[in-house]
This record gives structure tokens, C-alpha cells and sequence, in this order.
């Protein structure tokens, strides 16, 4: 059956296209174009043809780093995440990496095992994100300080082989004794290797780069800043033209100025992630992530100890209005929701509507409110 979604401003591969349409057969796309060139290719009984009155159509959203919503947590087991997914998917949100905060090696272990399963079962989720436990302790953010470890080669085996190939990124700081090593075993395992969590310089994060690490945890966040003779990690990043940033748009993780120059600095290397946990889509109060306390205070997550930001509750839909917002233009922040991190994962079927991808779509009024959603074709 097809599907012709007809009279949007497409936005998709760096350009928006007015009265655009595109057509899907079945889970995939079919086609694209302008003015009424779609009407042939919906004739059929069963067709499906939706009027999209002018608004914005992008692909679907995807989300390298998050940890729950909607109430539920990740870490709490397969129907967690199946409730916190639902939540995502209403605000754009078509696929997601599943990230999980530190835990005993055995605990992480059973739940990438877990994701493994969802993720052969639920086309929307992409595998785990391992953020933890081979972190600084000096910058652990929201991660247990207890059970932080040095990434030894059989703990990154045993995690890898839990995955059974859907462990899709590993955080790491790379400066840890065995940090490059594990990067080169992530790599070699065909997952994407991040610089995070880290007390790294710019040249240790560079190290790590060159041994095949490709992306940026949350950048500048829990690590060292940019500073004009230190550049450190985000200085390594932005340098360097193999390495993705991922930024966390919510105005408080970081400054609407930062978010312009972090895409001056690195233009098509900004993946916008939520890192959302369980409050995101929910009621403030306390919650826990992972093991420790959180309190929710107008939107904001701290930890209960401590008073360390806890992760967000952002939503995509929200991060590509604040950036809109904060001047960005809008074919870019678009990319930094779909085509980057689709490329960061190496999914060439995602994160574009052009033929032959993967029919995952998401259509936006002028304010950018989310107004409808298609995963693999389907309307959600």
C-alpha cells in the first residue's frame, strides 16, 4: 500500500522544499517531489493520501542518549522501556539508542542482554548505550562513585558479548589505564566509541580519536571546558572532522551561546540527545536514576546529594525548537536530529526521506509542535 504525504515544506538533507510530498510503499520510501506529480501514485484501493496543509515534514527523529520518561527508567527492565519509548515516539522521536547509568558489571551485563532482545522485537529501538561504568570519578555526573572502574578487557568483553552485537555505543574516559585499548575493542566489536565522562586533555581525547573513538558524551558536559590554552576534549572534538558532538539543548545543560558556536565550530557534526530520564514527559518530584536520588524541580534534575545535574527532561521535539529558537537555522537543527545521528551509527537507511530509506517521518506545525508521526511507514 502507499502512502503520499503531499503539500508540506519538506526539510530534509540540509535544504526545506515547499509544497513538497513523499510517498511510502510499505516501510519504505517511494518517492519524493513538488506540486501534484504524487496524484498518480495514489490511486489504488487502500492508499493512503494525507493532506499536510502546509506544515513542516522532516524524517523521523533519533536519539543516541536518553535514559527513560514518561515516568519509567531504562534501567528498570523491558516494559520501562517499552512505557518511556511510547512517550518519545509522540514527540518525533521514531528510533532511539537505550542508555543505561552504572551499575555492577553483572547488572549491566543482564540489562544489554534485555535491550538485546527488545531491540530484535521493537524496530524503534537501536541497541544499547553503555554510558558507564569506565568513567573519571572526578567527573561522574550522576553515575554511582562506587562503582566505577577502569575498563579491563574482560569487563569490556563481557558487556560487548551480552549485547550480542546491539551494544551500540560505549562512553569511556579514554585517559583511564586500558582507556585507548578499550576504545580499539569497542571499535573492533562494531559499536561506536564515545569520549565522555573524562578528565581527558586534548591531546589524551585526540589519542582516543585516533584509535578510532567517533563521538563526544554530551559535550561539555562532565568534563574539562574549552579554554583558550587547554583545550581539552571539546578542543579534540571540534578539531577533528571524524568525531560527532552530541549537545543536550535543554538551556540548562548548556548556554544558547554555546549551542551557536558548538554548530559554527563543527557544521554537520552536532547530534541534538536528550539525555532524558524518567521525570522527562512527567511530573516533577523525586525519581531515582540508577541507584542514586533525584529530585525534578521545574523541569531541572539534580542530584539529591550533591546537587549534580541528574540528566534532563528534554524531549526531541523541544530541543529542535530551543535551537530554532537560540538562531540556528532550521535545516541544521533538523540534521542534528536525524542524518548525523543515523550517520554516527551507520544506518544509511535512517535519518532521511529519500527513496529506498526507512519510512520514519514526523510533521510539525509553524511553532514546530508535533502534529503527526510514521515509523517504518505507519502512522503511530
Amino acid at each position: 500500500m502507499t502512502t503520499v504525504i503531499h503539500s508540506v515544506r519538506l526539510v530534509d538533507g540540509g535544504l526545506v522544499t515547499d509544497d513538497a510530498w513523499v510517498a511510502f510503499d510499505g516501510e519504505r520510501v517511494a518517492g519524493a517531489g513538488t506540486g501534484d506529480d504524487w496524484m498518480p501514485l495514489a490511486s489504488g484501493a487502500g492508499d493512503t493520501v494525507v493532506d499536510g496543509e502546509g506544515c513542516f515534514l522532516t524524517p523521523g527523529f533519533i536519539d543516541l542518549h536518553g535514559h527513560g520518561g514518561g515516568g519509567s527508567s531504562y534501567d528498570d527492565g523491558a516494559e520501562a522501556i517499552r512505557a518511556a519509548r511510547a512517550l518519545h515516539r509522540t514527540h518525533g522521536t521514531t528510533r532511539a539508542v537505550i542508555s543505561l547509568v552504572t551499575a555492577p558489571i553483572d547488572d549491566l551485563a543482564h540489562r544489554v542482554a534485555v535491550i538485546a532482545d527488545l531491540a530484535s522485537s521493537d524496530p524503534d529501538i537501536l541497541g544499547s548505550h553503555l554510558e558507564g561504568p569506565f568513567l573519571d570519578p572526578g567527573h561522574k555526573g550522576a553515575h554511582d562513585p562506587a562503582l566505577l572502574r577502569h575498563p579491563a578487557p574482560e569487563d569490556v568483553a563481557l558487556l560487548l558479548d551480552a549485547g550480542r552485537g546491539t551494544v551500540r555505543q560505549v562512553t569511556l574516559a579514554p585517559e583511564l589505564p586500558g582507556g585507548v585499548e578499550a576504545v580499539r575493542a569497542v571499535v573492533a566489536a562494531g559499536a561506536v566509541a564515545a569520549v565522555g565522562h573524562t578528565d581527558a586533555s586534548m591531546d589524551a581525547a585526540a589519542r582516543a580519536f585516533d584509535a578510532g573513538a567517533t563521538l563526544l558524551t554530551h559535550a561539555f558536559n562532565a568534563m574539562p571546558g574549552l579554554a583558550h590554552r587547554a583545550p581539552g576534549p571539546v578542543g579534540a572534538a571540534t578539531d577533528d572532522p571524524r568525531v560527532v558532538l552530541e549537545l543536550i539543548a535543554d538551556g540548562v545543560h548548556v548556554d544558547p551561546a554555546v549551542v551557536r558556536i558548538a554548530f559554527a565550530a563543527a557544521p554537520g557534526r552536532i547530534a541534538l540527545v536528550t539525555d532524558a530520564m524518567a521525570a522527562a514527559g512527567a511530573a516533577d518530584g523525586r525519581y531515582l536514576l540508577g541507584a542514586l536520588e533525584v529530585d525534578v524541580e521545574n523541569g531541572t534534575a539534580r542530584l539529591v546529594e550533591g546537587g549534580a545535574i541528574a540528566g534532563s527532561t528534554l524531549l526531541q521535539d523541544a530541543a529542535l525548537r530551543n535551537v530554532v529558537g537560540y538562531g540556528i537555522p532550521l535545516p541544521d537543527a533538523v540534521d542534528a536530529l536525524t542524518r548525523t545521528p543515523a550517520r554516527v551509527l551507520g544506518r544509511d537507511d535512517l535519518g532521511r526521506l529519500e527513496p529506498g530509506c526507512l519510512a520514519d517521518a514526523v510533521l510539525l506545525d509553524d511553532d514546530l509542535t508535533v502534529r503527526s508521526v510514521w515509523r517504518a511507514g505507519t502512522r503511530l
